[in-house]
């Protein structure tokens, strides 16, 4: 029988190791790749075509929203399950609108999250029982749904949305523009823009901005003043 291929996506080396031997405890999934940022999972993903990409969603240079769209753009086939530490249901919404099929909380069993994947390689969705309830709230509240955090993050292209972690995470224009493959001139002109769609005009503000957003975790920048 042929295993379920799956990409694992988090940047903590030990709950990585240990989703690893979880996972695997079931015969029928198997480990293709793991990858420790947004950026790696993005490529691993063009290499290896997994059939489940399990993904969290806080990563350092590229967080799993935008590395999902990125992967679902250049790979339709592959079926993205986040796996996060966050249960809001903005955070949920979020997954869904760039095109996740699934969504559990660390808290799960492995049990859970084996059942998760066979469901999406089976092309159906998978919430974890309190997340989907809650959606289930939240959808009977408002006909139109859950506004997704903020409208302004709406608005983000795939380019502002990499430079805005980015920013927030503390890399300098130069090693901005180093990671994103284009000029330090470039990078200005992208910033400036940035800034003046989100009106903030300061790069503690963005980092703000990010945290609030969920770019980024708070813990990753422990230096910005209030």
């Amino acid at each position: 029988m042929k295993r379920i291929a799956v990409l694992l996506v988090e940047d903590h080396t030990v709950v990585r190791e240990g989703l690893r031997v979880l996972i695997e405890a079931f015969g029928d999934i198997e480990i293709v790749g793991e990858a420790r940022t947004g950026r790696e999972a993005v490529q691993m993903a063009e290499d290896l075509r997994p059939d489940v990409v399990v993904m969290d969603i806080a990563m350092p240079l590229l967080n799993g929203l935008q590395a999902t769209r990125q992967i679902l753009k250049g790979f339709p086939k592959a079926k993205v399950l986040i796996l996060s530490a966050h249960g809001d249901p903005e955070y949920v919404e979020a997954v869904v609108k760039v095109g996740a099929m699934g969504y559990l909380l660390k808290q799960s069993s492995s049990q859970v999250v084996a059942e998760a994947i066979r469901e999406l390689q089976k092309g159906r969705m998978f919430f974890a029982p309190a997340i989907a309830k809650r959606l289930k709230e939240e959808f009977r509240k408002s006909p139109t749904g859950i506004g997704l955090r903020k409208k302004t993050e709406l608005q983000l292209s795939v380019r502002e949305a990499e430079l805005l972690q980015l920013i927030a995470e503390g890399l300098l224009n130069k090693q901005i523009a180093s990671e994103l493959g284009i000029s330090v001139k470039t990078v200005d002109k992208h910033r400036q823009h940035l800034m003046e769609k989100l009106n903030i005009h300061d790069i503690a503000g963005l980092t703000r901005f990010a945290i609030a957003a969920g770019f980024i975790e708070n813990s990753i920048q422990s230096t910005i003043k209030p």
